[in-house]
């Protein structure tokens, strides 16, 4: 790449202009689900060995002999929560080029669950300071979906529900900016702490309405500035059911799905997963075309910015009976998706050089950068070849 930064510069010399040689520097961030680890008893419940959702990775052939299935973590099944192992996961990441976590973050019944992936894992590790990271609040609800006992009975059974009222949200709000936005790992874009919202309809509905959840995003806010920040960023996620409310009205104008986020209060948006937005049960390359046309039609219907989001893959047969695979999503495939997002971010100079992806250890759903035993470190290499050698 530093050879077409040299060759670039000389032909724009010719013309009196002059290029850096310095290639551009990106924050890569890869979701981090919390579910692997050994010191929360609130998961018991649904993997009683004690070892988290690992649980249900390890088991698979055992309770589906012979299944297509069968992949093992090449670190093996590490607790997330140790400091020591996040140690180790912060030095991999950041040598492959991956600079950012942004936590899955929950909240049941008044309290946090599974945050000591975060809390005794990352911000007790010696090197947090090489990483930074930011919350994405997992607001859904929980079903049957995470124990495998129950998760193919054809009920969907509500187990807690991710909606909370106002008084629940500013204990929240007032914790998340003592506990993590002060940390001085958490990630901000132009000094404002970057949060986002999973689940939006579940946002509204707890909170009474769009009016009411607009205004608990600005006193939000006033709390973020009080604290001694700029201001905060207020992260949307890209997806269906987050533009599907029927409380809203648009008003006469001819993009309602911008109004509807711009009035909530919202200031960038990414995506989680492929599957949230097009058919995953597709070859990866087919995908990527979809993916590239999504992202065309945010920037003609959106005014917030838009971070590109990039899956590995998708196929939840772990938990489930049946699930959609995305197929052929090789290394090489993965490293030419990244190139896009690149792509895109360059073609976005405006805005902050962030590229998400899904996901650092989504081992369930089968979209992970960790090594296995069908890749090895693939994934790793193929962002370190396009974030740090430049290829």
């Amino acid at each position: 790449m530093k050879k077409h930064f040299f060759l670039l510069s000389v032909l724009l010399s010719w013309y009196g202009l002059s290029v850096s040689l310095q290639a551009r520097q990106y924050d890569v961030a890869a979701y981090l689900y919390p579910a692997y680890v050994a010191d929360d008893p609130r998961l018991r419940p649904f993997w009683p060995m004690g070892i988290g959702e690992w649980e249900t990775v390890m088991t698979m052939q055992r309770r589906n002999p012979g299944h297509y299935w069968n992949r093992t973590p090449l670190w093996g099944y590490i607790n997330e929560a140790d400091p020591s192992v996040m140690e180790m996961e912060i030095d991999q990441a950041t040598r492959h080029g991956i600079n950012v976590f942004i936590f899955d973050w929950y909240w049941f019944d008044g309290r946090p669950f599974m945050e000591t992936t975060l809390t005794n894992g990352f911000l007790r590790a010696p090197n947090r300071d090489k990483m930074k990271f930011y919350l994405m609040w997992a607001n859904h609800d929980v079903v049957n979906t995470w124990d495998t006992r129950i998760s193919r009975l054809p009920e969907q059974n509500v187990i807690w529900r991710g909606a909370v009222d106002r008084q629940e949200f500013e204990k929240v709000c007032r914790r998340n900016i003592e506990l993590f936005f002060s940390q001085p790992e958490y990630y901000k874009i132009d000094g404002k702490p970057v949060f986002m919202i999973y689940d939006v309809k579940n946002f509204i509905d707890g909170l009474g309405g769009i009016r009411e959840a607009a205004d608990a995003v600005k006193w939000f806010r006033r709390e973020v500035k009080k604290a001694g920040f700029p201001g905060l960023d207020l992260q949307f996620t890209m997806w269906g059911p987050n533009l599907n409310y029927s409380g809203f009205d648009a008003g006469k104008t001819d993009k309602p799905e911008d109004a509807f986020v711009t009035q909530l209060g919202f200031t960038s948006s990414s995506h989680y997963q492929f599957c949230h937005f097009t058919n995953v049960n597709d070859d990866y390359n087919n995908i990527m075309g979809r993916v590239r046309e999504e992202w065309s039609k945010i920037d003609s219907t959106f005014s917030i910015p838009y971070y590109p989001h990039v899956s590995i893959g998708w196929d939840n047969s772990p938990r489930i009976t049946h699930s959609a695979v995305v197929r052929d999503n090789t290394p090489e495939n993965f490293a030419r998706a990244l190139r896009d997002a690149r792509d895109y971010a360059d073609r976005h100079p405006d805005q902050a050089p962030l590229i998400t992806i899904n996901s650092w250890n989504e081992w369930t759903e089968t979209s992970y950068l960790q090594p296995d035993n069908v890749y090895g470190y693939g994934y790793l290499e193929a962002v370190k070849k396009v974030f740090i050698d430049g290829e």
